[in-house]
Order: structure tokens, then sequence, then C-alpha cells
């Protein structure tokens, strides 16, 4: 059994994630022989406010906007 955790920003569409899904999956049974049906993916959306880089919130980041 496999799992993939991908963090990211809030934002992406339903259909962005799961082209995401289908790639990861093919690219791990492919590359590493994973089962599909033995492989899991979570989508972990985080808002720009609980985001930070170099110390600084995303949501404060003026250059990102």
């Amino acid at each position: 059994m496999a799992h993939v955790q991908i963090t990211m920003l809030v934002g992406r569409t339903i259909e962005q994630k799961r082209r995401a899904a289908k790639r990861v999956t093919e690219v791990l049974r492919e590359e590493l022989n994973v089962k599909p049906e033995k492989l899991t993916i979570a989508f972990v959306e985080v808002p720009r406010d609980s985001y930070a880089r170099n110390g600084v919130l995303l949501s404060d980041r003026t250059d990102l906007q």
C-alpha cells in the first residue's frame, strides 16, 4: 500500500485534481510498480493565510498576487 499527500494552496479546480491524481497514479504504477488499487492520494489545501515562506505569510506577500 502506498499513500501520497499533496499539500498545496487553495484554488485548484476539481478537474485539475482529477488529472493530477490520474498522473500520479500512472507514474507510481510505472516507476515503482504500485498497484493503483493499493494507492491513496490526499490533497491537503491550505489557505494563503496559513502558509508562510521566509517568515512571511503568503497572504501578506504582494509579489505573489
